[in-house]
């Protein structure tokens, strides 16, 4: 699996990966976050021409799955805002691959960790983060980037099913023995 930065041309096809990864929550009575639209291709060339989106591509050079991220500063981290693995590529490394490409970019920018948020009861959400080296954070230790990041959720009606704030440090290295080629 190649991963490397986004490009124009490809980001209609993260819009389909996102609404292709969205099908499973419908089998855990979550259609409204099935039926949710993506990112507008607006928004993700945002992060694309800010250096914040990447790809996982296959064999055939197109997108199986995508990261985009923005820094939070005050947190010396970098926030994971969305990563999404295309049903045809779940469960073979892809999303694992991904986040320690990303985790090696954030490194790269003196960042000391990586953030998510995402849902607490979701087998491929939270308990996923959490075997690959992520912890939950407790609201005391939320900085104000990440409750405005959870505020702006609520707003959005995420919070009708638990959710959360994750972290991890990347001092603690890579936690996947896979390693991903990437682009020159």
């Amino acid at each position: 699996m190649l991963i490397r930065p986004a490009t124009a041309a490809e980001l209609p096809a993260l819009q389909a990966i996102e609404r292709a990864a969205g099908e499973p929550f419908r089998s855990l009575g979550m259609a409204a976050i099935a039926d949710d639209e993506p990112p507008t291709v607006e928004e993700l060339d945002r992060y694309r021409r800010a250096g914040r989106a990447w790809v996982a591509v296959d064999a055939d050079g197109a997108p199986a799955a995508y990261l985009i991220a923005d820094p939070l500063p005050d947190d010396h981290a970098l926030h994971i805002e969305q990563v999404t693995v295309h049903p045809r590529a779940a469960r073979r490394g892809v999303g694992r691959a991904l986040i320690a490409y990303v985790a090696d970019r954030a490194r790269e920018e003196s960042a000391t960790a990586l953030t998510l948020t995402t849902f607490a009861d979701v087998p491929w959400n939270a308990p996923y983060y959490a075997r690959i080296g992520f912890r939950p954070l407790a609201d005391a230790e939320l900085s104000q980037a990440l409750r405005d990041i959870r505020a702006h959720e609520a707003e959005l009606g995420l919070d009708l099913w638990p959710r959360l704030c994750m972290r991890r440090d990347l001092s603690q290295g890579p936690t996947t023995g896979l390693t991903p080629r990437t682009a020159p």
